[in-house]
């Protein structure tokens, strides 16, 4: 070989590149025996297994949750639950049971009529903006798809007609000026006479009042003035009688002396 390459070398012929590579020894790998069934049997038998505690660990370590922030949608949705909340003094909630987007129209043009406005707000929403205020006892009622009709002055006689013929929906609850009103307390509420004429029940009473007043402090008055003006009749009559009977005996007198 090497006789070949020095005479290619000499005869300027090409050559080959070479490259030296190291083999090593191959590794003698000792497989490991398989332990014997019976010995595998008796280790699974023999295995500790610690007692259970009374009390599960996850009663005495909660789970932790995460607390997810809420997006820029949820915060914008929250302050507009915020500013309904405040500006209207009836917030009323109803069940919505499929009813069709034409019916719906239909009814959100005649609350318009009472100046009644329907909104919808998703439930996670108004349960994260009613868990911190004074409307928490509000929160069993959103469950599902839901309506809230608001009204800037409390007008629940005219909801309860409007809605009456409009079976696909049904009241749940409502909170007017601030109280809360099961359904039956909204109709109750609306049975109640208007402003009007509990503001003249309301003056009627006070005047009523007054004169009572007034005539409680002059009957003291009046009633010493009967008692003086019939005692000092009393007095003159007594002082006439005294005075005819003074004549009387003068003339008797006088009429014993000239016999």
């Amino acid at each position: 070989m090497a006789a070949l390459c020095g005479r290619l070398l000499r005869s300027g012929g090409w050559f080959p590149p070479q490259q030296i590579v190291r083999h090593g020894s191959k590794a003698v790998t000792r497989h490991r025996k398989p332990m014997h069934f019976l010995r595998q049997k008796l280790l699974a038998v023999t295995q500790y297994i610690p007692p259970k505690p009374a009390v599960p660990e996850r009663c005495i370590n909660p789970r932790k949750r995460e607390v997810q922030e809420p997006s820029g949608l949820e915060k914008l949705l929250q302050r507009d639950v915020e500013v309904t909340f405040r500006e209207n003094k009836m917030i009323a909630v109803f069940q919505s049971n499929s009813i069709t987007s034409d019916e719906l129209r239909l009814l959100r043009h005649r609350l318009l009529k009472h100046d009644i406005r329907m909104k919808f707000f998703p439930n996670q929403v108004m349960r994260s903006y009613l868990a911190d205020t004074k409307y928490k006892n509000l929160l069993p009622l959103f469950i599902g798809h839901n309506i809230i009709v608001v009204s800037k002055e409390p007008k629940a006689k005219e909801l309860l007609k409007t809605v009456r013929s409009t079976t696909q929906i049904s009241l749940l609850g409502a909170c007017i000026e601030d109280v809360l009103f099961s359904r039956q307390g909204v109709v109750d509420y609306s049975r109640l006479p208007g402003m009007q004429i509990i503001q003249g029940e309301l003056v009627g009473g006070l005047t009523l009042m007054t004169s009572q007043t007034c005539q409680l402090l002059q009957s003291g008055p009046m009633h010493l003035a009967a008692l003086l003006d019939q005692y000092l009749k009393q007095q003159s009559e007594a002082a006439a009688g005294l005075k005819e009977t003074g004549n009387l005996e003068q003339e008797g007198i006088r009429g014993s002396q000239g016999s």
